[in-house]
């Protein structure tokens, strides 16, 4: 088998799963209880907190742990929003966003909300004069996400934050593809709310967090309990949080060597595909995640392709895996204007650092297989 779904959920690493099930077995205690057994537990969550804030170099007062990334932007989204409607009811996004964005935008249209979607150009970059141009007097939020969930495309946050600090909105950043890959320095970035998730950097499904800057007014969406700081209540999932913040040590230890193999893997991936089958790439050519490996195959489908993959023992997937079995083509590329062809015939490559070479030029052997085979089925 060949395992070529990392974009989608990573496997964890062997140190985050000895901490888990450590975890589960020692400390079991509520880190809300004043016992020992309590006290031990709330120093492994917040010895995490101060492990996961030190990857993207905030605070750990900052820090509010949920159970995924698509809970931290439903959070950002929702109770940003929530918190300071009587302050404008419009809030600026991009039209390439993860659903865990757009969906919750979505809900608040509802409730009397505006949202703006801004475009993207062909690599998927965003165009910056169109988001500076939608910004109005009742904008209270822009929310852009570092890196693309699709093609891998970063984005030039820094320059969004300057739009948005020189207009005096919030801006949130889901960050759920990029923590722990990309550069990630919430205060050099400039924003406000940053969201990540701990499966896509080896950590374990089940823990996610919100990077909450100091001042920054949100209400809760789960009440009921003081945990989390009042933000998210309900016990911490703690085995979880504890595997995220192992996670999180080792992504920050290890970000340049892991990094120089998956550039690596993505080139070894390209140039083999290229000799055997004809392609185009999707996404940014250098400002890329490199876990990301987009193709389109023109008069292949994209479904039918992972299929025939799966028969080859080759894991990939066609995108997004919040909408993986609702039968839609890609939000993502039809916003960069890609021809209907390239959307139905796009396929997603994603390897990781448990990735071999042999595995690599195995996958891309298959998808030419694959990608032939279909093809000679249409054409005859």
């Amino acid at each position: 088998m060949v395992y070529a779904d990392y974009a989608t959920s990573a496997p964890p690493a062997p140190e985050v799963k000895r901490v888990v099930l450590e975890c589960l077995e020692e400390h079991y205690a509520s880190p809300s209880s004043l016992h020992e057994p309590g006290l031990r537990a709330r120093r492994v969550l917040e010895a995490a907190r101060e492990s996961v804030a030190r990857l993207i170099g905030a605070s750990s007062s900052e820090i509010v742990f949920t159970s995924s990334g698509t809970e931290a932007n439903n959070l950002a989204v929702k109770g940003y929003a929530l918190a300071n409607r009587r302050r404008g009811r419009h809030i600026v996004t991009t039209a390439v966003e993860q659903y865990s964005v757009l969906h919750p935008l979505q809900s608040l249209a509802r409730e009397g909300f505006r949202i703006t979607r801004v475009g993207v150009d062909r690599h998927c970059r965003l165009k910056l004069e169109e988001l500076e141009n939608a910004i109005a007097e009742d904008t209270i939020l822009i929310s852009v996400q570092h890196v693309n969930h699709e093609v891998g495309t970063v984005q030039e946050i820094e320059r969004v934050a300057e739009i948005a600090d020189a207009a005096g909105v919030a801006l949130h950043c889901d960050g759920t593809c990029a923590a722990g890959f990309v550069r990630a320095e919430v205060a050099e970035l400039g924003v406000d709310l940053y969201t990540i998730t701990a499966h896509r950097f080896y950590g374990p499904k089940g823990a996610g967090a919100l990077y909450l800057a100091k001042g920054t007014r949100l209400l809760p969406l789960i009440e009921g309990g003081t945990q989390e700081q009042g933000y998210r209540a309900g016990a911490e999932n703690l085995p979880a949080i504890a595997g995220m913040g192992k996670a999180a040590e080792l992504a920050l230890a290890e970000m340049e060597q892991r990094l120089e193999k998956l550039r690596r893997l993505r080139r070894l991936f390209l140039e083999e595909l290229e000799r055997h089958a004809s392609f185009s790439l999707n996404g940014h050519p250098e400002h890329v995640n490199p876990v990301y490996i987009n193709v389109s195959f023109p008069g292949v489908s994209g479904d039918a392709l992972v299929s025939e993959l799966t028969r080859l023992g080759v894991h990939a997937s066609t995108g997004s895996p919040c909408m993986a079995q609702a039968a839609k083509t890609s939000h993502v590329l039809e916003a960069m204007g890609l021809e209907p062809e390239l959307v139905r015939g796009a396929v997603l490559f994603s390897f990781g650092i448990f990735s071999t070479e042999e595995e690599v030029l195995r996958a891309a052997q298959a998808a030419a297989e694959a990608a032939g085979r279909l093809r000679g089925e249409r054409e005859g």
